[in-house]
């Protein structure tokens, strides 16, 4: 008789894990860090558990984009009110919050729920290539 693994949260050992994102495509690298976000790059994942690992990304503010992509991607943010619309292009949002292109697309690719949001605590994001991590150990992504 074959038993399916559920992996206890007692069980699980988070690891810290360093990427540097200069030079990387925006939506590869996302894809990616979602990935070990959510534990999917474990024999021991498991769907309604935490099982994902830490991430550190460094120089965010130098990721890549494709195509026409800078000056045609577009971000949203309503306030609610009438008339509070705010409408960026990639290029402005890269000026003001480089950070949050990276958080943005990481967080479409992660489940929509408490879970989801747990995950992503577990992002760390700077924009120059020093972070306050070092303590943790933290391993190189490939």
């Amino acid at each position: 008789m074959q038993k399916s693994y559920m992996a206890k949260p007692s069980t699980i050992t988070k690891t810290w894990y360093e990427v540097d994102a200069q030079d990387q495509v925006l939506g590869r690298l996302a894809g990616k860090i979602a990935m070990v976000l959510m534990g999917k790059h474990r024999p021991t994942y498991t769907p309604h558990i935490d099982t994902g690992d830490f991430v550190i990304v460094t120089n965010v503010d130098k990721v890549k984009v494709t195509g026409r992509k800078e000056d045609n991607k577009l971000y949203y943010s309503y306030s609610g009110y009438p008339g509070g619309l705010k409408i960026q292009n990639l290029s402005e949002k890269r000026k003001r919050k480089p950070e949050e292109i990276l958080e943005l697309a990481v967080r479409r690719m992660l489940p929509k729920s408490k879970l989801g949001r747990q995950m992503l605590k577990k992002l760390k994001l700077y924009s120059g290539p020093d972070h306050p991590h070092q303590a943790q150990n933290p391993k190189v992504l490939k």
